[in-house]
Protein backbone atom coordinates (compact mmCIF):
# COMPACT_ATOMS: atom_id res chain seq x y z
CA UNK A 1 0.00 0.00 0.00
CA UNK A 2 2.94 2.65 0.73
CA UNK A 3 4.74 1.70 -2.04
CA UNK A 4 1.81 2.09 -4.36
CA UNK A 5 0.94 5.67 -2.55
CA UNK A 6 4.87 6.17 -2.89
CA UNK A 7 4.44 5.64 -6.65
CA UNK A 8 1.51 7.32 -7.23
CA UNK A 9 3.05 10.40 -5.45
CA UNK A 10 6.19 10.30 -7.32
CA UNK A 11 4.39 10.29 -10.93
CA UNK A 12 2.22 13.08 -9.68
CA UNK A 13 5.26 15.10 -9.09
CA UNK A 14 6.94 13.87 -12.35
CA UNK A 15 3.77 15.12 -13.65
CA UNK A 16 3.96 18.62 -11.75
CA UNK A 17 7.57 19.75 -11.24
CA UNK A 18 8.04 20.62 -14.91
CA UNK A 19 4.87 22.27 -14.63
CA UNK A 20 5.55 24.17 -11.27
CA UNK A 21 9.03 24.95 -12.85
CA UNK A 22 6.77 26.65 -16.04
CA UNK A 23 4.37 28.28 -14.17
CA UNK A 24 6.97 29.88 -11.34
CA UNK A 25 9.05 30.55 -14.40
CA UNK A 26 5.69 32.77 -16.39
CA UNK A 27 5.43 34.16 -13.18
CA UNK A 28 8.79 35.19 -12.29
CA UNK A 29 9.34 36.69 -15.93
CA UNK A 30 5.83 38.50 -15.87
CA UNK A 31 6.84 40.00 -12.12
CA UNK A 32 9.89 40.81 -13.92
CA UNK A 33 9.09 42.75 -16.29
CA UNK A 34 6.17 44.75 -13.82
CA UNK A 35 9.33 45.61 -11.64
CA UNK A 36 11.02 46.83 -15.45
CA UNK A 37 8.23 48.43 -16.53
CA UNK A 38 7.40 50.56 -13.52
CA UNK A 39 7.29 54.83 -14.30
CA UNK A 40 8.71 56.84 -11.98
CA UNK A 41 6.00 59.28 -10.02
CA UNK A 42 4.27 62.35 -12.29
CA UNK A 43 5.37 60.44 -15.22
CA UNK A 44 3.05 61.56 -18.66
CA UNK A 45 -0.32 59.58 -18.46
CA UNK A 46 -0.77 57.04 -21.56
CA UNK A 47 -3.39 53.60 -22.75
CA UNK A 48 -2.55 50.46 -20.54
CA UNK A 49 0.67 48.44 -21.46
CA UNK A 50 0.49 45.33 -22.12
CA UNK A 51 3.38 42.99 -20.20
CA UNK A 52 6.61 42.25 -22.54
CA UNK A 53 5.04 44.16 -25.57
CA UNK A 54 3.99 47.41 -24.25
CA UNK A 55 1.96 49.06 -26.40
CA UNK A 56 3.38 48.06 -29.30
CA UNK A 57 -0.24 46.73 -30.55
CA UNK A 58 -2.17 49.91 -30.10
CA UNK A 59 -0.60 51.42 -33.53
CA UNK A 60 -1.43 50.88 -37.02
CA UNK A 61 1.66 50.73 -39.06
CA UNK A 62 0.00 51.58 -42.16
CA UNK A 63 -0.63 55.02 -40.02
CA UNK A 64 1.49 54.98 -37.43
CA UNK A 65 1.37 59.04 -37.23
CA UNK A 66 -2.71 59.12 -38.00
CA UNK A 67 -3.78 56.38 -35.11
CA UNK A 68 -1.65 58.29 -32.39
CA UNK A 69 -3.77 61.35 -32.72
CA UNK A 70 -6.73 59.34 -30.83
CA UNK A 71 -4.25 59.16 -28.06
CA UNK A 72 -3.81 63.10 -28.18
CA UNK A 73 -7.61 63.75 -28.19
CA UNK A 74 -7.71 61.50 -24.92
CA UNK A 75 -4.38 62.11 -22.56
CA UNK A 76 -3.64 65.78 -23.97
CA UNK A 77 -0.28 67.15 -25.57
CA UNK A 78 2.46 65.08 -23.82
CA UNK A 79 1.76 61.55 -23.17
CA UNK A 80 3.67 58.20 -23.21
CA UNK A 81 3.69 54.99 -24.98
CA UNK A 82 5.85 51.56 -24.88
CA UNK A 83 7.51 49.99 -27.35
CA UNK A 84 9.32 46.82 -25.62
CA UNK A 85 11.99 47.91 -23.69
CA UNK A 86 11.91 52.02 -24.82
CA UNK A 87 9.84 54.08 -23.33
CA UNK A 88 8.65 57.12 -25.61
CA UNK A 89 6.23 60.30 -25.23
CA UNK A 90 4.59 61.91 -27.71
CA UNK A 91 4.83 66.22 -28.36
CA UNK A 92 1.86 67.69 -29.62
CA UNK A 93 1.64 71.37 -30.00
CA UNK A 94 3.88 74.48 -30.49
CA UNK A 95 4.68 75.85 -26.89
CA UNK A 96 5.76 71.80 -25.79
CA UNK A 97 7.89 71.04 -29.34
CA UNK A 98 9.74 74.33 -28.89
CA UNK A 99 10.55 73.83 -25.23
CA UNK A 100 11.88 70.52 -26.34
CA UNK A 101 13.88 71.79 -29.69
CA UNK A 102 14.57 75.04 -28.31
CA UNK A 103 14.18 75.94 -24.70
CA UNK A 104 15.62 72.69 -23.34
CA UNK A 105 17.38 71.65 -26.56
CA UNK A 106 20.30 70.25 -24.65
CA UNK A 107 17.86 67.74 -22.37
CA UNK A 108 16.73 66.35 -25.55
CA UNK A 109 19.37 66.36 -28.02
CA UNK A 110 20.76 63.26 -28.14
CA UNK A 111 18.90 60.36 -30.59
CA UNK A 112 17.63 57.28 -29.43
CA UNK A 113 19.29 54.27 -31.01
CA UNK A 114 16.48 51.34 -31.88
CA UNK A 115 18.26 47.59 -31.77
CA UNK A 116 17.95 47.90 -35.72
CA UNK A 117 20.24 50.90 -35.91
CA UNK A 118 22.59 49.26 -33.24
CA UNK A 119 22.86 46.65 -35.70
CA UNK A 120 22.71 47.94 -38.63
CA UNK A 121 25.24 51.55 -37.46
CA UNK A 122 27.58 50.17 -34.79
CA UNK A 123 28.16 46.40 -37.00
CA UNK A 124 31.51 45.67 -38.70
CA UNK A 125 3.78 63.09 -71.99
CA UNK A 126 3.50 58.62 -71.71
CA UNK A 127 2.07 58.08 -68.06
CA UNK A 128 5.06 57.12 -66.08
CA UNK A 129 5.58 56.67 -62.39
CA UNK A 130 7.33 59.59 -61.24
CA UNK A 131 9.24 57.68 -58.16
CA UNK A 132 12.37 56.52 -59.16
CA UNK A 133 12.33 58.98 -61.87
CA UNK A 134 12.72 61.99 -59.66
CA UNK A 135 14.74 59.47 -57.46
CA UNK A 136 17.27 59.42 -59.34
CA UNK A 137 17.61 63.31 -60.38
CA UNK A 138 17.79 64.33 -56.67
CA UNK A 139 19.98 61.42 -55.61
CA UNK A 140 22.47 62.65 -58.46
CA UNK A 141 23.02 65.87 -56.66
CA UNK A 142 24.18 64.29 -53.86
CA UNK A 143 26.07 61.77 -55.25
CA UNK A 144 28.09 65.25 -57.15
CA UNK A 145 28.79 65.96 -53.19
CA UNK A 146 29.79 63.00 -51.94
CA UNK A 147 31.07 60.87 -54.65
CA UNK A 148 32.45 63.77 -56.58
CA UNK A 149 30.22 62.34 -60.05
CA UNK A 150 26.95 61.74 -61.46
CA UNK A 151 25.56 58.41 -62.31
CA UNK A 152 23.89 57.85 -65.76
CA UNK A 153 20.14 57.60 -65.35
CA UNK A 154 20.38 53.83 -66.57
CA UNK A 155 23.53 52.64 -64.94
CA UNK A 156 22.52 49.25 -63.40
CA UNK A 157 24.73 49.99 -60.64
CA UNK A 158 23.22 52.82 -59.57
CA UNK A 159 19.93 51.95 -59.67
CA UNK A 160 20.76 49.12 -57.83
CA UNK A 161 21.72 51.78 -55.02
CA UNK A 162 18.20 53.75 -55.16
CA UNK A 163 16.06 50.23 -55.15
CA UNK A 164 18.12 49.29 -51.94
CA UNK A 165 17.63 52.85 -50.87
CA UNK A 166 14.34 52.37 -51.13
CA UNK A 167 13.69 49.43 -49.90
CA UNK A 168 15.61 49.61 -46.18
CA UNK A 169 13.27 53.22 -45.92
CA UNK A 170 9.84 51.06 -46.31
CA UNK A 171 11.13 47.95 -44.44
CA UNK A 172 12.80 49.94 -41.04
CA UNK A 173 9.13 51.14 -40.16
CA UNK A 174 7.28 47.34 -40.95
CA UNK A 175 5.87 45.56 -38.12
CA UNK A 176 8.70 42.98 -38.29
CA UNK A 177 11.43 45.59 -37.94
CA UNK A 178 9.94 46.91 -34.94
CA UNK A 179 9.30 43.48 -33.33
CA UNK A 180 13.37 42.90 -33.77
CA UNK A 181 12.93 46.73 -31.93
CA UNK A 182 11.17 44.87 -28.73
CA UNK A 183 12.48 41.68 -29.18
CA UNK A 184 15.99 41.27 -31.07
CA UNK A 185 17.32 38.57 -29.88
CA UNK A 186 14.59 36.25 -30.20
CA UNK A 187 14.21 38.38 -34.02
CA UNK A 188 17.68 37.33 -34.75
CA UNK A 189 17.18 33.63 -35.27
CA UNK A 190 13.39 34.40 -37.18
CA UNK A 191 13.63 35.12 -40.83
CA UNK A 192 11.67 37.69 -42.23
CA UNK A 193 11.74 41.33 -43.74
CA UNK A 194 13.65 42.67 -40.93
CA UNK A 195 16.94 40.03 -41.83
CA UNK A 196 16.61 41.43 -45.76
CA UNK A 197 16.97 44.89 -43.88
CA UNK A 198 20.09 43.52 -42.47
CA UNK A 199 21.30 42.40 -45.66
CA UNK A 200 20.37 45.40 -47.94
CA UNK A 201 21.93 47.93 -45.50
CA UNK A 202 25.38 45.54 -45.89
CA UNK A 203 25.01 45.77 -49.96
CA UNK A 204 24.39 49.65 -49.01
CA UNK A 205 28.05 49.57 -46.67
CA UNK A 206 29.97 48.00 -49.93
CA UNK A 207 28.63 49.91 -52.11
CA UNK A 208 29.97 53.06 -50.85
CA UNK A 209 33.10 51.01 -48.86
CA UNK A 210 33.96 50.46 -52.93
CA UNK A 211 33.80 53.85 -53.79
CA UNK A 212 35.91 55.16 -51.06
CA UNK A 213 38.40 52.65 -52.20
CA UNK A 214 38.33 54.12 -55.69
CA UNK A 215 39.00 57.56 -54.07
CA UNK A 216 42.21 56.35 -52.23
CA UNK A 217 43.96 55.64 -55.41
CA UNK A 218 43.74 59.01 -57.29
CA UNK A 219 43.87 60.77 -53.80
CA UNK A 220 45.17 64.03 -53.43
CA UNK A 221 44.76 65.66 -49.60
CA UNK A 222 45.64 69.29 -51.05
CA UNK A 223 42.53 68.76 -53.68
CA UNK A 224 39.44 67.63 -52.19
CA UNK A 225 37.29 66.66 -54.93
CA UNK A 226 34.44 66.05 -52.73
CA UNK A 227 32.97 64.89 -49.53
CA UNK A 228 35.17 61.39 -49.41
CA UNK A 229 38.27 63.13 -49.93
CA UNK A 230 37.91 66.01 -47.15
CA UNK A 231 36.77 63.07 -44.95
CA UNK A 232 40.28 60.70 -46.20
CA UNK A 233 42.45 64.31 -45.28
CA UNK A 234 40.57 64.47 -41.53
CA UNK A 235 41.63 60.46 -41.02
CA UNK A 236 44.83 61.48 -41.54
CA UNK A 237 45.03 64.35 -40.01
CA UNK A 238 43.59 62.71 -36.78
CA UNK A 239 45.85 59.62 -37.63
CA UNK A 240 46.83 57.71 -34.37
CA UNK A 241 44.58 59.51 -32.24
CA UNK A 242 42.43 57.00 -30.48
CA UNK A 243 39.81 59.43 -29.38
CA UNK A 244 39.46 60.75 -32.78
CA UNK A 245 35.74 59.87 -34.66
CA UNK A 246 37.32 60.41 -38.17
CA UNK A 247 38.24 56.97 -39.18
CA UNK A 248 36.81 54.93 -42.24
CA UNK A 249 34.05 53.20 -40.98
CA UNK A 250 32.34 56.54 -40.00
CA UNK A 251 33.01 57.79 -43.35
CA UNK A 252 30.70 55.21 -44.36
CA UNK A 253 28.12 55.96 -42.33
CA UNK A 254 28.51 59.46 -42.84
CA UNK A 255 28.09 59.17 -45.82
CA UNK A 256 25.03 56.89 -46.17
CA UNK A 257 23.39 59.56 -43.99
CA UNK A 258 23.82 62.21 -46.79
CA UNK A 259 23.00 59.66 -48.60
CA UNK A 260 19.74 59.03 -47.28
CA UNK A 261 18.86 62.31 -45.95
CA UNK A 262 19.62 64.37 -49.23
CA UNK A 263 17.83 61.88 -52.01
CA UNK A 264 14.82 60.54 -49.61
CA UNK A 265 13.14 63.78 -48.03
CA UNK A 266 13.77 66.06 -51.50
CA UNK A 267 12.89 63.46 -53.86
CA UNK A 268 9.18 62.42 -51.98
CA UNK A 269 8.52 65.86 -51.45
CA UNK A 270 9.02 66.57 -55.12
CA UNK A 271 6.92 63.57 -55.86
CA UNK A 272 3.84 64.84 -53.98
CA UNK A 273 4.31 68.47 -55.43
CA UNK A 274 3.89 67.09 -59.10
CA UNK A 275 1.18 64.87 -57.58
CA UNK A 276 -0.88 67.99 -56.17
CA UNK A 277 -0.46 69.81 -59.25
CA UNK A 278 -2.05 66.93 -61.21
CA UNK A 279 -4.96 67.16 -58.72
CA UNK A 280 -5.31 70.47 -58.29
CA UNK A 281 -4.97 71.99 -62.08
CA UNK A 282 -6.03 75.70 -61.06
CA UNK A 283 -3.24 75.57 -58.55
CA UNK A 284 -0.58 74.60 -61.42
CA UNK A 285 -2.22 77.11 -63.77
CA UNK A 286 -1.33 80.16 -61.33
CA UNK A 287 1.64 78.75 -60.75
CA UNK A 288 3.19 78.76 -64.54
CA UNK A 289 1.74 82.30 -64.93
CA UNK A 290 3.95 83.57 -62.22
CA UNK A 291 6.62 81.19 -63.36
CA UNK A 292 5.97 82.77 -67.47
CA UNK A 293 6.13 86.21 -65.99
CA UNK A 294 9.55 86.12 -63.90
CA UNK A 295 11.00 83.38 -66.07
CA UNK A 296 9.78 82.99 -69.34
CA UNK A 297 9.76 79.42 -71.14
CA UNK A 298 13.21 79.75 -71.97
CA UNK A 299 15.66 81.21 -68.83
CA UNK A 300 16.37 79.12 -66.21
CA UNK A 301 14.68 79.21 -63.29
CA UNK A 302 17.52 80.39 -60.67
CA UNK A 303 16.91 81.11 -56.95
CA UNK A 304 17.70 84.41 -56.71
CA UNK A 305 14.16 85.42 -58.27
CA UNK A 306 12.31 83.35 -55.34
CA UNK A 307 11.43 86.82 -53.96
CA UNK A 308 9.60 87.76 -56.86
CA UNK A 309 7.40 84.66 -56.96
CA UNK A 310 5.16 84.42 -53.90
CA UNK A 311 2.72 82.27 -55.38
CA UNK A 312 5.17 79.12 -56.15
CA UNK A 313 7.39 79.60 -53.12
CA UNK A 314 3.65 79.75 -51.08
CA UNK A 315 3.16 76.44 -52.86
CA UNK A 316 5.99 74.73 -52.33
CA UNK A 317 5.35 75.24 -48.55
CA UNK A 318 1.94 74.02 -48.55
CA UNK A 319 3.11 70.48 -50.13
CA UNK A 320 5.59 70.20 -47.72
CA UNK A 321 2.83 70.69 -44.74
CA UNK A 322 0.14 68.62 -46.32
CA UNK A 323 2.84 66.15 -47.64
CA UNK A 324 3.93 65.65 -44.13
CA UNK A 325 6.76 63.62 -44.97
CA UNK A 326 7.91 63.07 -41.18
CA UNK A 327 4.76 62.95 -39.35
CA UNK A 328 6.52 62.50 -35.97
CA UNK A 329 9.66 64.52 -36.95
CA UNK A 330 12.91 62.56 -36.30
CA UNK A 331 13.44 60.94 -32.96
CA UNK A 332 15.40 62.76 -29.72
CA UNK A 333 16.41 61.10 -26.72
CA UNK A 334 16.44 62.69 -22.88
CA UNK A 335 19.59 63.20 -21.84
CA UNK A 336 19.05 64.36 -18.11
CA UNK A 337 15.95 63.36 -15.73
CA UNK A 338 13.99 66.38 -16.36
CA UNK A 339 10.64 67.43 -15.90
CA UNK A 340 8.17 69.15 -19.11
CA UNK A 341 5.24 70.10 -19.06
CA UNK A 342 4.78 69.58 -15.20
CA UNK A 343 5.65 65.87 -15.94
CA UNK A 344 8.83 64.23 -15.00
CA UNK A 345 10.48 62.28 -17.62
CA UNK A 346 13.87 59.91 -16.94
CA UNK A 347 17.07 59.65 -18.81
CA UNK A 348 16.71 57.90 -22.00
CA UNK A 349 13.39 58.08 -22.51
CA UNK A 350 12.33 58.77 -26.66
CA UNK A 351 11.04 61.83 -27.52
CA UNK A 352 8.71 62.40 -30.71
CA UNK A 353 7.33 66.04 -31.39
CA UNK A 354 3.73 65.29 -33.25
CA UNK A 355 4.41 67.52 -36.53
CA UNK A 356 1.13 65.45 -38.13
CA UNK A 357 -1.17 67.77 -35.28
CA UNK A 358 1.08 71.25 -35.82
CA UNK A 359 0.99 70.79 -39.29
CA UNK A 360 -2.97 69.84 -38.89
CA UNK A 361 -4.15 72.41 -36.25
CA UNK A 362 -6.71 74.05 -37.34
CA UNK A 363 -5.77 76.90 -34.61
CA UNK A 364 -2.95 77.87 -36.48
CA UNK A 365 -4.42 77.20 -40.21
CA UNK A 366 -7.69 78.72 -41.50
CA UNK A 367 -8.15 74.82 -43.41
CA UNK A 368 -6.00 72.63 -42.10
CA UNK A 369 -7.16 69.46 -44.05
CA UNK A 370 -7.39 71.04 -47.29
CA UNK A 371 -4.29 71.98 -50.19
CA UNK A 372 -4.35 75.77 -49.74
CA UNK A 373 -1.35 77.63 -50.70
CA UNK A 374 -2.74 81.03 -49.68
CA UNK A 375 -1.78 79.52 -45.96
CA UNK A 376 1.88 80.90 -46.99
CA UNK A 377 0.31 84.51 -48.27
CA UNK A 378 -0.91 87.60 -46.81
CA UNK A 379 -1.91 90.85 -49.13
CA UNK A 380 -0.42 88.74 -51.92
CA UNK A 381 2.84 88.50 -50.37
CA UNK A 382 4.67 85.09 -48.51
CA UNK A 383 4.38 85.03 -45.21
CA UNK A 384 6.53 82.73 -42.71
CA UNK A 385 4.93 80.59 -40.50
CA UNK A 386 6.04 80.12 -36.91
CA UNK A 387 4.07 76.68 -37.07
CA UNK A 388 5.83 75.00 -40.41
CA UNK A 389 8.59 73.26 -38.69
CA UNK A 390 9.08 70.42 -41.52
CA UNK A 391 13.00 70.67 -41.12
CA UNK A 392 12.51 70.70 -37.36
CA UNK A 393 13.95 73.63 -35.33
CA UNK A 394 16.48 74.14 -32.93
CA UNK A 395 20.29 72.74 -32.73
CA UNK A 396 19.55 69.44 -33.91
CA UNK A 397 17.01 71.01 -37.08
CA UNK A 398 17.91 69.49 -40.69
CA UNK A 399 21.74 70.11 -41.39
CA UNK A 400 20.55 69.98 -45.03
CA UNK A 401 17.64 72.63 -44.96
CA UNK A 402 19.23 75.39 -47.45
CA UNK A 403 20.51 72.49 -49.79
CA UNK A 404 16.34 71.34 -49.54
CA UNK A 405 15.12 73.97 -50.48
CA UNK A 406 17.13 75.33 -53.11
CA UNK A 407 17.23 71.83 -54.59
CA UNK A 408 12.55 71.95 -54.34
CA UNK A 409 12.45 75.52 -56.09
CA UNK A 410 14.57 74.86 -58.76
CA UNK A 411 13.34 71.21 -59.72
CA UNK A 412 9.67 72.39 -59.08
CA UNK A 413 9.67 75.56 -61.09
CA UNK A 414 11.57 73.95 -63.77
CA UNK A 415 9.41 70.81 -64.14
CA UNK A 416 6.42 73.42 -63.67
CA UNK A 417 8.04 75.52 -66.49
CA UNK A 418 8.50 73.28 -68.98
CA UNK A 419 5.41 70.72 -68.89
CA UNK A 420 1.76 70.78 -67.33
CA UNK A 421 0.61 67.46 -65.08
CA UNK A 422 -2.52 65.85 -65.24
CA UNK A 423 -3.91 62.44 -64.19
CA UNK A 424 -3.37 59.87 -66.98
CA UNK A 425 -6.90 58.98 -69.11
CA UNK A 426 -9.46 56.74 -67.12
CA UNK A 427 -7.00 56.84 -64.20
CA UNK A 428 -7.66 58.45 -60.73
CA UNK A 429 -5.38 60.01 -58.27
CA UNK A 430 -5.29 59.62 -54.60
CA UNK A 431 -3.58 61.41 -52.00
CA UNK A 432 -2.91 57.89 -50.05
CA UNK A 433 0.37 57.35 -48.49
CA UNK A 434 2.74 54.65 -48.17
CA UNK A 435 4.39 54.43 -44.48
CA UNK A 436 8.00 53.99 -44.51
CA UNK A 437 10.72 56.17 -42.81
CA UNK A 438 8.66 58.99 -45.18
CA UNK A 439 5.54 59.25 -45.74
CA UNK A 440 5.34 59.22 -49.75
CA UNK A 441 2.50 58.74 -52.38
CA UNK A 442 1.06 55.25 -53.29
CA UNK A 443 2.45 53.97 -56.59
CA UNK A 444 1.07 56.39 -59.19
CA UNK A 445 1.60 57.43 -62.87
CA UNK A 446 1.28 60.90 -64.06
CA UNK A 447 0.96 62.56 -67.39
CA UNK A 448 3.61 65.47 -68.31
CA UNK A 449 2.23 67.58 -71.22
CA UNK A 450 5.44 69.78 -73.08
CA UNK A 451 3.90 73.48 -73.13
CA UNK A 452 5.60 74.55 -75.61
Amino acid sequence: MLAAVGSLAAAFWTVLRPRTVLLGAVAFLFFADFLKRRRPKNYPPGPQRLPFVGNFFHLDFEKGHLSLQRFVKKYGNLFSLEFGDLPSVIITGLPLIKEVLVHQEQKFVNRPITPIRERVFKKNGQPFDPHFKINNAVSNIICSITFGERFDYEDTQFQELLRLLDEVTYLETSMWCQLYNVFPRIMNFLPGPHQMLFRNWEKLKMFVARVIENHKRGWNPAEARDFIDAYLKEIEKHKGSATSSFHEENLIYSTLDLFFAGTETTSTTLRWGLLYMALYPEIQEKVQAEIDRVFGQSQQPSTAARESMPYTNAVIHEVQRMGNIIPMNVPREVTVDTTLGGYHLPKGTMVLTNLTALHRDPAEWATPDVFNPEHFLENGQFKKREAFLPFSVGKRMCLGEQLARTELFIFFTSLVQKFTFRPPNNEKLSLNFRMSLTISPVSHRLCAVPRA
